[in-house]
């Protein structure tokens, strides 16, 4: 079977659990801007692999990842269907956005969070997590204008995400510093 059905040719996407919407619609601007998000969130994953092969970072990012695709499942569902949505699935829950909440406090609680504004570049792996914060941003601004109803929690897992996205990057880069400075201060091999 191909990926390819050509359902879409007509300018509509189908929704989780039934009908369709056009792919210029509000509900399918959001999914487009969580799947970037989800993307953005992969890239930096690549890069913490790539530069220190930080596995707790891969491991944190990964499982950020998977959260998104429980909000694309949400926003993808039509109002009338939202009774089908399994709770951590495909259903944003209220312990999901506690989670970022706990682990925002936590990266807060360890290390001194800048007063000022950063300027994105420090290192590859901030710089990505920096670029995933905007994304994650941007959905969340397609979130709200889709007033999701009583219930949701998909604009604040969003809201989460991006703080967590910022936080993470600023320990990336307090990591990238640390290692540079070890790096320079080091004795040289003689020649």
């Amino acid at each position: 079977m191909s990926i390819s059905t050509k359902r879409g040719d007509d300018g509509t996407t189908g929704l989780l659990y039934g009908g369709r919407a056009r792919k210029d619609s509000a509900r399918i601007e959001t999914v487009g801007a969580i799947d970037e998000a989800q993307a953005a969130l992969g890239l930096a994953r690549a890069e913490a692999r790539l530069n220190s092969g930080a596995t707790a970072l891969d491991e944190e990012l990964a499982s950020l990842e998977r959260g998104l695709w429980v909000l694309m499942a949400e926003v993808a569902t039509e109002p009338g269907n939202r009774r089908k949505l399994a709770a951590g699935v495909s259903l944003v829950t209220e312990e999901m956005v506690d989670g970022l909440g706990r682990r925002v406090h936590e990266l807060e609680s360890a290390s001194d969070v800048p007063a000022e504004f950063v300027v994105p570049g420090q290192s590859r792996t901030s710089a990505a997590l920096d670029l995933a914060r905007t994304v994650v941003r941007r959905a969340e601004r397609r979130a709200v204008g889709l007033k999701l109803g009583e219930g949701s929690h998909v604009v604040a897992y969003l809201n989460r995400l991006s703080d967590l996205c910022w936080l993470l990057g600023r320990a990336s880069e307090s990591e990238h510093m640390t290692a540079r400075a070890k790096a320079v201060r080091a004795p040289r091999a003689k020649e």
